[in-house]
């Protein structure tokens, strides 16, 4: 056999094995034997690197970081879908489409809704040539070097008869089984473990080096297609069959129901089963399967009519109150957080649960003489993420303790006061050991510095150890280590952390240490973070009410952090989107001794201090526009809300003022829409603002 017909006779055996190991989930042979394939294959490729091609099994994995992301535009956009909530709407919805098709017969093709990040995969020529995220649904990022990692993402598509042009939409998700997996090893090593599995996915698959990705054990779902050329098929379900026997992972659970009293029984069905699937699911999602039909039916400039989730309701579960800790925040906020019996809710233990704040306490217990210890309570999850207390189902007998906010900081023992509106209390010593450790792990934080490697217990004993009290001591740790190395790193390495390890005798606590190669990235990701542009120095520097959107401004108009630092009140109060308040907390950071120290040490320190200003195309929809978008959206998170707003040419500002163009109002709008009507600004909903950009 001649070198080429081994390298292709063992890359299709490879492909094979890797689809019944990551999609099939039934291994044929050992993961000693498949070593053996894959290393023959290495071998041979390198003693002929002419018969090397970019879709080699062993090739996924790219050898050095990208330096970023390319936009690409999407061959069909990718729409969002609606949402229904109960019985009534689904078959408000069920009317609709047979009043739609004409009363045509129709059935609907429906599959538990995985919790992930939308991607769309393009094969040409059963070659995967590009793979982009959703972004705002015309425009997404190209990354393709991150999905060519994922081993369920075929490289190219198994057999015959594919289509010249195949367009793939579907999930990337972390399996819940290897995400567990991977925040166990997180904290064996000292780090934070991540939040959620969504939210870390979409982390994930930003990273600039493919090698972390490969290394995090995502997967990947298709729900259906983008553009097909030629399009053979005639309903999604043929459609589906397909491309599972080209490897494509499917849902094994898509099912037809062809009455609506059939969907509602599968629905309800599927609210108990969704607890033991292997990834995050709130619902299902329903869609006509006869493709003509779909046609027939067409799509707003939202979503297509042809098409619905279904949302579950939040998982309540029922446990008994045993302690209120106090946690205080960056800013001194004190915030109640409840430690209860461990209850099992949405697939996870809870032990812990938000209070909110004071106000919330004293509404839980106004019916019960207060909120007490001993007191049982219903718990659930907001969004399916967040546990919240919601209510007392049943007062203690006797009652225990009363929860009363603290006379004191909880930790520092310093003054408090409450806040004008007499919601929150604030520590208001800044020295406090609590509120240091919070704003270096803000500032550390994905969104500010985004620096890799320094989480919860990690900064706890930086501080504990008395090495780090400001942020500038970070990049002092790095700079002389640089001066002197090794000098750090085996302090770093030398650092020992206290896990918790469940073992079938319960759970014991052992002592591991962060380990060179966790300091070695420690301080490499210290060091690339004096690169990140003004607007995230600037978000990360805690000022009071200048988050990501007004940071951004200020460094769009201003460019350097000494114009922000020298720019009177009344300059900043001339910033579209910075009003008053705003601007006096900006102003009172950088004439305080405290920021402009803070300022100094992170400029001796080598940490950038300039952003060059935003181009915009006087075309886009929003262009020159102010925009402060306030409350919770059905489509957008508050960062991709402040994305899409960038995106379609405008600002987007925190804060409403009489140079604000307009305010996009969301769900539980506070006081900004209040600020909106009092100063006549503009007050538009989250579909007319999706229409405005063209979505």
């Amino acid at each position: 056999m001649s070198p080429r017909d081994e390298v292709e006779r063992l890359r299709d055996e490879i492909r094979r094995h890797d689809h019944r190991y990551y999609v099939d989930n039934r291994p044929e042979i050992s993961d000693r034997d498949y070593d053996r394939l894959f290393g023959r294959l290495k071998d041979l490729e390198a003693a002929h690197p002419e018969l090397v091609v970019p879709d080699s099994p062993t090739q996924r994995v790219a050898g050095r970081p990208i330096e970023g992301f390319a936009h690409v535009v999407h061959a069909e956009p990718m729409l969002s879908i609606d949402n229904t909530y109960n019985e009534a709407e689904l078959r408000e919805f069920d009317a609709r489409v047979s009043k739609g098709l004409g009363g045509e017969a129709y059935a609907y093709l429906v599959d538990p809704k995985i919790d992930g990040v939308s991607i769309s995969l393009r094969y040409e020529k059963g070659r995967l040539v590009l793979a982009a995220t959703r972004g705002d649904g015309r425009t997404g990022d190209d990354v393709t070097v991150n999905a060519r990692t994922i081993r369920s993402v075929p490289l190219t598509l198994r057999g015959r008869g594919w289509p010249d042009v195949l367009e793939l939409r579907g999930e990337i998700y972390w399996p819940r089984p290897d995400f567990d997996r991977f925040n166990a090893q997180r904290e064996k090593e000292g780090e934070e473990p991540f939040a959620n599995p969504r939210n870390a996915t979409a982390g994930t698959l930003k990273q600039l080096d493919p090698r972390n990705v490969a290394g995090r054990g995502l997967a990947f779902c298709a729900h259906g297609y983008g553009e097909v050329e030629p399009m053979r098929f005639e309903r999604a379900s043929e459609f589906f069959d397909a491309i599972a026997q080209w490897g494509v992972p499917v849902n094994p659970h898509r099912r037809l129901c062809r009455k609506v009293d059939e969907l509602l029984a599968f629905i309800a069905d599927w609210d108990q089963r969704r607890h033991k699937l292997d990834y995050e699911t709130d619902g299902l999602v329903i869609k006509i399967d006869d493709l003509h039909q779909r046609d027939l039916l067409g799509a707003t400039s939202r979503f297509p009519r042809w098409c619905i989730a279904y949302k579950y309701a939040a998982e309540q579960a029922e446990t008994v109150l045993r302690q209120v800790d106090f946690q205080v925040g960056k800013l001194g906020t004190i915030t109640p957080r409840a430690v209860m019996d461990p209850v099992p809710l949405s697939g996870t233990t809870v032990r812990h649960a938000s209070l909110h704040n004071f106000d919330q306490v004293e509404r839980l217990g106004a019916e019960h003489g207060g909120l007490c210890i001993g007191d049982t309570v219903v718990i659930e999850k907001a969004g399916e993420i967040i546990p919240q207390v919601v209510r007392i189902a049943k007062a203690g007998r006797p009652r225990g303790k009363r929860v009363e906010p603290p006379k004191k900081c909880p930790v520092c023992g310093g003054e408090i006061v409450k806040d004008e509106g007499g919601v929150y209390i604030r520590c208001i010593n800044p020295a406090c050991d609590a509120q240091i450790k919070e704003r270096l792990k803000y500032f550390c934080g994905r969104d500010q510095m985004d620096i890799e490697g320094v989480g919860e217990a990690l900064v706890e004993q930086l501080v504990d150890r008395g090495w780090v009290h400001s942020y500038a001591d970070l990049y002092k740790i790095t700079n002389e280590e640089r001066d002197k190395p090794g000098r750090w790193r085996e302090k770093l390495a030398g650092l020992t952390f206290e896990q918790e390890r469940r073992t079938d005798e319960g759970v014991k606590k052992q002592a591991v240490q962060l380990g060179e190669k966790r300091a070695d990235k420690l301080l490499e990701g210290v060091e690339r973070s004096k690169s990140q542009p003004l607007a995230r120095v600037l978000a990360a520097l805690n000022i009071r009410h200048v988050g990501a959107a007004t940071a951004e401004i200020l460094a769009d108009q201003f460019g350097r952090m000494d114009n922000v630092a020298g720019a009177s009140l009344e300059e900043l109060q001339e910033v579209e989107g910075i009003g008053p308040e705003v601007a006096a907390s900006i102003r009172a950071f950088f004439t305080s001794e405290a920021g402009r120290r803070t300022v100094e040490q992170l400029a001796a320190a080598g940490v950038n201090m300039t952003q060059p200003k935003r181009r915009v195309n006087a075309n886009q929809p929003l262009a020159g526009k102010t925009v402060v978008p306030t409350g919770t959206f059905r489509h957008f998170s508050r960062k991709e809300i402040q994305d899409a707003i960038k995106a379609a040419g405008g600002k987007p500002a925190g804060s409403v003022s009489k140079k604000t163009d307009f305010v996009v109002c969301g769900e539980e709008a506070g006081s900004k829409l209040d600020k909106a009507r009092e100063l006549g600004v503009e007050v538009i909903d989250e579909d007319e603002f999706m229409k405005r950009i063209g979505r």
